[in-house]
């Protein structure tokens, strides 16, 4: 614990479990104080909970604009400011092309895209009260290259990689930064299905939340204070290595 984030106040979203409670934890650890928003209410009233007063917890569906616009103004009135946004919140569905249905389609895109380009617009213009802030948007590997089934999960982190582009080159002039994450294979309730000992990783194992957590508080804090429209490739080296049957 080294005080990186003393005094800055984060919202992140997707954050009452998985990578997303990682994340929390991590920059209370450096001293933010956090709004942890997600849909599953009980868990992230238990984390709130868990890390004390500097955090609170709000729901939060991310296709919601109502439930963004309330969550901006829940920071605010509780922490006085909002420095960070983590749009962490996330799903996957899958299936080959021929049977992808538009809804699966729909649902992904709305979640995963269309939610993280709502939290980016909602949070502007309490950055810019305060003088600035960082923008986290949370992609994957499958935002750098393709995979099977995987068509709907992977326009949106894709999107997700180019939103994060156009917004840096808007809004630095703001003092506002925003950059993508990449994990890779990270376990976690989403990642259940998948051996990560049938993928090749450099590193020889599966990734932890924990792996991530760090470059999330690297973004949120000063140490970053000249990156953006960058992309953080966390992932064991997956991305760099060719696969061979």
């Amino acid at each position: 614990m080294s005080g990186r984030l003393d005094g800055r106040v984060a919202l992140i979203t997707g954050a009452a479990r998985g990578l997303g409670a990682e994340y929390a934890r991590a920059v209370a650890a450096e001293g933010a104080s956090i709004l942890i928003a997600d849909v599953l209410d009980e868990p992230g009233e238990a984390l709130a909970a868990e890390l004390g007063e500097r955090a609170a917890y709000a729901h939060l569906d991310v296709t919601s604009e109502a439930d963004w616009e309330a969550a901006v103004a829940a920071a605010a009135a509780r922490f006085g400011r909002l420095d960070v946004l983590v749009n962490n919140a996330g799903i996957a569905n899958s299936a080959p092309i021929e049977h992808f249905t538009l809804a699966k389609w729909n649902a992904v895109i709305a979640v995963n895209l269309t939610g993280t380009f709502l939290g980016c617009r909602a949070v502007v213009p309490a950055m810019k009260a305060a003088g600035g802030g960082s923008i986290v948007n949370i992609s994957s590997v499958e935002g750098l290259r393709g995979s099977p089934s995987l068509h709907g999960y992977t326009a949106s982190k894709f999107g997700v990689r180019g939103l994060a582009k156009s917004l840096a080159v808007e809004l630095g002039p703001a003092g506002i930064r925003v950059n993508s994450v990449h994990p890779g294979f990270i376990d976690t309730d989403m990642t259940t299905r998948i051996d990560p000992a049938n993928l090749v990783i450099p590193l020889g194992r599966g990734g932890a939340p924990r792996d991530v957590a760090g470059t999330i508080v690297f973004l949120a804090s000063d140490d970053s204070a000249w990156i953006t429209g960058a992309e953080f490739v966390v992932d064991g080296g997956m991305t760099a290595a060719i696969a061979h049957r």
